[in-house]
């Protein structure tokens, strides 16, 4: 049976690109594309970093009872959805996956594939680091959008809470200080099964 390891850490983390470079590192691990109504982001591609529909779109998958998650966050710009959709990417007979996803979304992935498929790698950075990424990863947008960058930093404080990690069973942390060390270490454990 295969494992899903499931990424996750607050915004600025630097979770995506340890999840790229973990990708690259081993690729025989798949990948799941979680979905959302948020627009695309300048350099983002469809079908990559999410597929990006509309909430008809969302509302079909949920008549077809096809949602294993769902999470809407109320953003400055309106009401972004993001929904891990069960629609066949997954299948744990075969391969282990690679997936990224937040604290919630990992706990609706456990409940639907069990919690002895899924492993949670939790990618952490002091909040001050944390800040300073994520002011610069927004002055190099063609738009900056400040205002939802401080959302998303203070949303993540409550989301990613010492209480809501412990419920989830997150008991791993991987220090993101260094980026190489803290990339041998995932790669490491997950090519040792050290989980």
């Amino acid at each position: 049976m295969g494992k899903i390891y499931y990424m996750m850490g607050k915004s600025s983390s630097g979770k995506d690109t340890l999840y790229k470079e973990v990708l690259k590192a081993l690729p025989k691990l798949k990948t799941l594309v979680l979905y959302t109504t948020r627009p695309i982001r300048e350099g983002e591609q469809e079908g990559i970093e999410y597929h990006f529909v509309t909430d008809e779109e969302l509302e079909r998958f949920e008549k077809a009872g096809k949602i294993i998650e769902e999470r809407t966050y109320d953003t400055v710009y309106g009401a972004w959805k993001y929904a891990t959709i069960e629609d066949g990417q997954i299948n744990l007979a075969a391969y282990d996956y690679l997936v990224i996803g937040t604290l919630e979304s990992y706990a609706g992935m456990k409940k639907c594939y069990g919690a002895e498929n899924l492993v949670p790698i939790y990618i952490e950075v002091e909040d001050g680091e944390r800040l300073s990424r994520a002011l610069s990863r927004e002055r190099q947008q063609e738009q900056p959008k400040y205002e939802e960058m401080c959302r998303r930093f203070l949303a993540d404080q409550k989301d990613f809470s010492e209480e809501n990690l412990e419920e989830a069973g997150i008991v791993r942390r991987y220090y993101n200080d260094d980026k190489v060390q803290c990339l041998e270490k995932i790669i490491g454990e997950i090519q040792n099964g050290k989980f």
